[in-house]
């Protein structure tokens, strides 16, 4: 399940909304959905789609920034935490609870503190900012089995340049799912990316 590392990203969806799209997704061969916290009644979306998903894929939040909202996502037996930042506090609660964290970072700094902290992966945002080759030159310093993520503009027409670079998956937001759009047409986005992610290998 955990071999795509191709996270979606629900950012704005309702809870009414939820189930379709996490089908979608699901279906078109995701394992990983994120939830931000920032979205209209994240509780109740997060909650049921663990409920009624969790055995198909590791659901969790993004924009989580505080070991606060780490105790509640534990409680509802989410299993992935995103965070935009590095915050050593919230990535070490997360670890501590069982849950994969995949850190935000920018900078080598950040990026080796997060690992301090113990994050299981990391996120480059926003990688559309940096590019590739930026990327490829933070992983020559890194520790090669660490599994590193571009987010932020990233597209079925650019990932395979972000996989070269040597990500090992990325974040998707708004050209994977914008608030208000169909099942069906995050389905066959989804599907898109998937393509994208198999010509890549």
């Amino acid at each position: 399940m955990q071999e795509n590392k191709l996270v979606a990203i629900l950012r704005g969806i309702q809870p009414t909304e939820a189930d379709d799209h996490a089908v979608a997704l699901c279906d078109a061969g995701f394992r990983y959905i994120e939830i931000p916290l920032n979205s209209p009644d994240w509780q109740q979306s997060i909650r049921q789609t663990v409920e009624r998903f969790g055995e198909r894929a590791m659901i969790g939040a993004g924009t989580v920034l505080n070991v606060e909202q780490v105790d509640r996502l534990a409680e509802m037996g989410a299993r992935l935490v995103v965070t935009p930042n590095t915050q050593p506090a919230v990535i070490r609660s997360a670890v501590r609870q069982g849950m994969l964290v995949c850190a935000g970072c920018a900078t080598a700094t950040e990026a080796f503190n997060a690992l301090d902290a113990g994050a299981h992966w990391l996120k480059i945002f926003p990688s559309s900012a940096f590019g590739p080759a930026y990327i490829r030159a933070l992983k020559a310093v890194l520790p090669p089995a660490v599994p590193v993520l571009a987010v932020g503009g990233i597209t079925p027409e650019n990932l395979g340049d972000y996989l070269q670079a040597g990500c090992a998956g990325a974040g998707l937001g708004n050209d994977l799912y914008r608030p208000g759009q169909s099942a069906a047409d995050t389905a066959a986005r989804a599907r898109r990316f998937i393509a994208a992610l198999e010509a890549a290998s």
